[in-house]
């Protein structure tokens, strides 16, 4: 795999930014290595997000994602997200615009990346769980599937019921201003029950979270509110906490999950 850390100027984000990105290599004499390109011209593409207290680095930093995705011919771009929980925000930037329509558009144009549905994966962890189901709720044509793991899915709640004396309530604020977000466009639960009725073809979706993990209650709720859609969701709720190791395991999941048998 080529490692990348591609430093660029947002138009959306009216600043510089960063996203780190692995491209797929083949190689023969590497050892311990088994890369692969498959013969492609253009790499199908996984775009991974991350958490809240992170960056666009944390995944190469605190997973073996390079040595993972090494076999599969998967290109993997890595986004900075900042605190926004990847929303435009009502006192902040527009990372909303910015995941959605400029870096995917940005990324192709520096990279030999497939644009095709088909093609195309969104993932990520806690916050970034949040941000890769909306994405894909909200544009079901521009992915094949989707993973949270440990995903922030019940945002609506977070954002009412939040102490007003914890930190984390003044970045919500400054995400979301004062509005009550559920049933908006914000909102997966609202999401979930809006692509049922339409008419496009959904991703699919898989799903993980820890059963001692602090959003477990709110992975119950989002398995629950799929049930009766026409989403396919696998689900794995499997002892662990919000943390890394827990993490590094799914993501395995995640990939081996990941429709690429005809990107290969």
């Amino acid at each position: 795999m080529a490692r990348i850390t591609c430093d660029f100027f947002s138009e959306t984000l009216m600043m510089s930014t960063s996203m780190t990105v692995l491209l797929p290599e083949k190689t023969s004499n590497q050892i311990g290595m088994q890369n692969k390109t498959g013969d492609r011209s253009v790499y199908p593409t996984l775009f991974l997000l991350h958490g809240f207290s992170d960056d666009h680095t944390i995944w190469t930093r605190r997973t073996a994602i390079e040595r993972y995705v090494s076999e599969l011919g998967l290109a993997v771009i890595m986004p900075d997200g900042d605190h926004s929980f990847y929303t435009d925000m009502a006192y902040g930037r527009n990372y909303w615009t910015f995941l959605t329509e400029e870096l995917p558009r940005v990324a192709r144009q520096f990279f030999p990346l497939s644009d095709k549905r088909e093609d195309n994966f969104v993932a990520g962890l806690s916050m970034g769980g949040y941000g890769a189901l909306k994405w894909a709720l909200h544009k079901p044509d521009h992915f094949a599937a989707a993973a949270s793991l440990s995903g922030v899915l019940d945002i609506a709640s977070h954002v009412q019921s939040q102490d007003k004396n914890n930190p984390l309530a003044e970045v919500l604020y400054r995400v979301f201003g004062d509005q009550d977000i559920r049933g908006t466009e914000h909102d997966l639960l609202h999401l979930v029950n809006q692509l049922n009725q339409s008419e496009f073809t959904v991703p699919n979706i898989y799903q993980a979270c820890g059963t001692e993990d602090f959003l477990y209650q709110e992975n119950l709720a989002f398995k629950e509110a799929c049930t009766t859609t026409k989403l396919a969701v696998q689900t794995t709720f499997d002892p662990g906490t919000h943390e890394w190791g827990y993490w590094d395991h799914h993501i395995q999941k995640v990939l081996e999950w990941l429709p690429l048998s005809t990107t290969k």
